[in-house]
Order: C-alpha cells, then structure tokens, then sequence
C-alpha cells in the first residue's frame, strides 16, 4: 500500500534535500505544507510532494561528481613512524 502522507524524514529522503531547505522552501511558498493530523503531529501528502516534484523545470545541467566521497591521503603526505 501507497502511503498518503510521510513524515519530515520522508520528505528530505524523497525530494533529496536537507532539511533546512525543505523548511525555507516551505515558508517562502515554493514548496507543500505540511498538514496538521494530530495535536502535534504533522505530515505532508505525498500526491503533493509529487505534483511539487513534476512541477520542477528540467536542468540542463549535469550532475556534479560526487564531492561528498572521502579524499584518500597521498602517500607523500602521511607523517612518517
């Protein structure tokens, strides 16, 4: 079964961005908000993380290479025992 809504979690995991910038996105209006399903529980629709998702202009840029990856040292500049 399709889950309606996902959490905050759920949400950066879907649309591959950190959480502060789903929390600006969403108070500057350029993203769903969230929806109040409890006292102090809220969640989005994924319908609407998707229709925000195909919304997106398609980038004519390419990916950039992975910069996250951890740098191996040179040997040369490992200290010496």
């Amino acid at each position: 079964m399709t889950p309606f809504y996902v959490d905050f979690n759920g949400v950066q995991q879907i649309v591959a961005l950190s959480g502060s910038t789903v929390q600006q996105l969403v108070r500057t209006g350029d993203f769903p908000r969230p929806r109040q399903l409890s006292g102090r529980r809220v969640a989005w629709l994924v319908a609407e993380i998707e229709a925000w998702a195909n919304s997106r202009p398609v980038s004519d840029l390419l990916p950039p290479h992975n910069t996250s990856s951890r740098k191996v040292a040179d040997a040369d500049c490992l200290p010496q025992a």
